[in-house]
């Protein structure tokens, strides 16, 4: 049970990223995205790991000869690594991009992986929980901005505002079509 004890730290630190990179994960598979609540947590996770892994080998052999040990070094190989996994999750066909949101979701989730690898379990929470935001409220204000601009240049659409090369809308003319008929 002793030799448990020393180990706790890191299994927290591992179990807040998968947590937290499970969290992501579950807006991701409600938005029907492929990458789900697993793939983020293993991302976060397996950030985490090789950040507890390079702590526990510096701290075990800091004072060996010629041992040159860096956890940032490895910190910077992780977001290399997420970086390729993302570039294969992107996709451009037809002149139209996919999978850019989800590859930078899962950089994300391999930073808060890093951050609770460290032990920096706030910045850890508030960085999955600004995620979240930007994944969700984002999405909604991209959906209104979409709706607003199809509106616009749309004018036979029902609750549109007329618009012509020499009267283009008023700002008060578009702010007020959300209001119309929706």
């Amino acid at each position: 049970m002793e030799s448990f004890l020393p180990l706790l730290d890191s299994f927290v630190r591992l179990l807040v990223a998968a947590l937290l990179g499970m969290s992501l994960g579950v807006e991701r598979a409600v938005a029907g995205k492929t990458a789900g609540m697993r793939t983020y947590a293993l991302v976060s996770m397996g950030a985490a790991l090789f950040i507890v892994v390079s702590e526990l080998v510096l701290a075990q052999y800091s004072g060996a000869p010629g041992a040159s040990l860096d956890p940032l070094r490895v910190a910077s190989q992780i977001v290399m690594g997420v970086g390729f996994l993302g570039a294969g999750l992107i996709i451009f066909r037809d002149y139209q991009v996919s999978g850019l949101t989800t590859a930078a979701g899962l950089w994300v989730a391999s930073g808060i992986g890093m951050a609770a690898g460290f032990g920096l379990f706030e910045i850890a929470i508030f960085s999955a929980v600004l995620t979240i935001l930007v994944f969700t409220g984002l999405w909604y204000l991209e959906m209104k901005i979409k709706e607003l601009s199809r509106t616009v240049s749309n004018p036979m659409r029902r609750g549109s505002v007329n618009t012509t090369p020499e009267a283009p809308a008023t700002a008060s003319q578009v702010s007020g079509m959300h209001h119309e008929g929706e």
